[in-house]
């Protein structure tokens, strides 16, 4: 028979978990401090998760569905709209997801990457690729299908670390008590914009213009001679 489930004990626990991982790191995040905070009794986690490390992967699968609801991938911009609003729309939804004092996901991942426990690879994994293909997709919609999978992937990294790097520094500024670097989170997403897409038309437009069938045959010719 498997383990009843109380929606209350298990989101708090879940909650207070995510808190204290995003505090501490797993390896200095104790069960008893999870539980106490969770109001919860100690012998709950192992009650509904089995082991801290299966909590700490739980915590992190339920900080990032929680988020990507608030934030959905394509930022509420339709699935028929032109590709360079699409693209805008996942930018915006990227960057305020990060920017989210309350996100719990992205700074438990920055933990995991910073102090690597390799606990959170395949739940990350199995979460994220179905988002990052999305946008692969969409980048290769924009480079043009001919465009090798590595260039798409290069343009890929750019944006994604165009909308991170800035905000990280933002949260570590905030913690030192200095200003926020930025402030106009639209004016931001129009920027990280209007930069990728500069970028995706120079790297369009240094592309070989395509031989006519006639320069093909001829260089054919040419060869076979």
């Amino acid at each position: 028979m498997g383990r009843k489930k109380s929606g209350g004990t298990r989101e708090k626990l879940l909650t207070a978990a995510s808190d204290v991982f995003v505090d501490k790191g797993f390896r200095d995040a104790t069960v008893a401090e999870i539980c106490r905070r969770a109001g919860a009794n100690i012998s709950a986690v192992n009650y509904y998760f089995g082991s801290k490390e299966a909590l700490y992967q739980e915590a992190w699968r339920h900080s990032f569905a929680a988020s990507c609801k608030v934030y959905p991938q394509d930022g509420g911009v339709g699935a028929d709209a032109p590709a360079a609003e699409r693209l805008r729309g996942q930018v915006r939804a990227l960057i305020a997801r990060i920017a989210d004092r309350d996100n719990r996901d992205f700074f438990i991942s920055q933990m995991e990457f910073i102090n690597p426990t390799g606990l959170l690879k395949e739940v990350m994994e199995s979460e994220m690729i179905p988002l990052r293909d999305k946008t692969v997709a969409l980048l290769k919609e924009l480079l043009g299908p001919e465009t090798p999978l590595p260039q798409v992937v290069f343009c890929e990294v750019c944006i994604i670390s165009m909308c991170i790097h800035p905000i990280m520094m933002q949260k570590i500024r905030r913690e030192s008590e200095g200003p926020d670097v930025i402030s106009d989170l639209e004016a931001f997403t129009d920027h990280v914009l209007t930069f990728a897409l500069a970028g995706i038309a120079a790297i369009n437009s240094s592309r070989p213009e395509p031989a006519s069938p006639l320069r093909r045959a001829v260089t054919a010719g040419a060869i076979s001679r």
